[in-house]
């Protein structure tokens, strides 16, 4: 059986795993699941339509699956819909999806971790290995790829894409789409180069990352436009997933990637 404090308030039809352990003045609503292992901490609050999966953690303050912060919200039932180790810092928010976006659902991956303070809004999927540093807000909509981290303060507008094993600086406003494996910042936010360290620490060869290079020299820095510096990527390097995530990606993108900080200004060092 759930080991529940006295002090804390859980509706009797919430589905606990056996030893889910939750604390004093934390809140848990009627339509929530909650999978093995997790930890609810003092004075969290999990509202209805919440589904989390196995070894979450959500600290004090944190909220949990409140009504979306959308003016086209009219009460109709959407989830939050949380994977595996997760971890959910203190006075973190996750909101519920809407209907009018044809989704419904805001959706966190596997072993993901929201650091205090950070906003997912309605409709958000944030993928797995992702980390949200303190204050980052993901306007509704955003989707937010595999490891990909957002520095502390950062903000993304609604419907913004982040590519997979990509990193943005602390303070940024993401009101483009971020290519995969690559560094953007400054203000407006810049492509600045690729994630070496971050893909090196991934096991990405020297010879993955120096391709992934060489596709981003062409879009960035070649003084071609991307439609034909994509083009020329696609008979010019040899078939990889790095290459297929880089095109699709971009093909798929509807506000636009991020443009350019001019040639060298960041060097990566691939020796």
């Amino acid at each position: 059986m759930a080991k529940i404090h006295p002090l804390a308030t859980v509706h009797p039809n919430a589905v606990l795993a056996e030893d889910v352990e939750v604390g004093p003045y934390a809140y848990i609503d009627e339509f929530v699941t909650i999978g093995p292992r997790c930890k609810i901490l003092p004075h969290a609050t999990i509202f209805n339509y919440v589904e989390m999966g196995e070894d979450c953690c959500v600290f004090p303050g944190a909220v949990v699956g409140a009504i979306p912060q959308d003016l086209k919200f009219d009460g109709e039932v959407t989830w939050v819909k949380i994977g595996n180790r997760v971890n959910i810092r203190e006075c973190a928010t996750i909101n519920r999806g809407t209907k009018a976006s044809g989704k419904g659902v805001t959706q966190i991956g596997d072993d993901v971790l929201l650091m205090s303070y950070t906003h997912v809004a309605h409709d958000c999927k944030v993928g797995n290995h992702c980390i949200l540093v303190s204050y980052v807000g993901i306007a509704g909509e955003t989707e937010v790829d595999d490891w990909a981290i957002l520095g502390g303060g950062s903000v993304a507008h609604q419907f913004s894409k982040i590519g997979k094993h990509a990193m943005v600086s602390g303070g940024s406003k993401i009101n483009k789409d971020i290519p995969p494996y690559s560094l953007c910042g400054r203000d407006p936010i810049s492509y600045a180069g690729v994630n070496i360290v971050g893909l090196r620490r991934r096991g990405f060869t020297t010879e993955q990352i120096r391709d992934i290079k060489d596709m981003y020299d062409m879009i960035y820095n070649s003084g071609m436009n991307v439609s034909d510096a994509c083009a020329k990527i696609e008979i010019g390097f040899a078939p990889s997933e790095e290459k297929d995530t880089i095109l699709k990606f971009i093909a798929n993108s509807k506000r636009g990637i991020v443009k350019g900080m001019g040639p060298n200004v960041i060097k990566g060092d691939l020796d």
